[in-house]
């Protein structure tokens, strides 16, 4: 995965420790590319953040937030024409549905 010539995302760290991760990615190298639950706004060939993650044990003190930006950072360094997200608050339940498919768009 490393080996790719764009990564698979960023990592967050705390004090040399990893302690999350967010997916950003060009949607056209992911699973969902051709999902119709996600809106194509347009033609640009987006980037979506699809996953972030932080550690327990490190969560409530914003590093998702973080996370967020040095995936928005990363996929401009790459010149990402639009940054999209799907937000989704499943209050601690799996939803696979969801997880893989987004419910929504947003850019930034």
């Amino acid at each position: 995965m490393c080996s790719r010539k764009v990564a698979p995302g960023v990592l967050g760290y705390e004090d040399g420790e990893v302690v999350g991760w967010a997916a950003v990615a060009p949607r056209a190298e992911l699973p969902f590319a051709r999902s119709r639950k996600i809106p194509h706004v347009d033609e640009l060939p987006v980037w979506s953040v699809w996953c972030i993650r932080v550690r327990p044990g490190h969560r409530g003190k914003g590093i998702s937030h973080v996370l967020l930006d040095g995936a928005v950072a990363y996929a401009r360094s790459c010149r990402a024409p639009a940054i999209e997200g799907c937000p989704v608050d499943n209050k601690g339940e799996k939803d696979n549905e969801r997880d893989q498919a987004g419910t929504g768009g947003e850019r930034f």
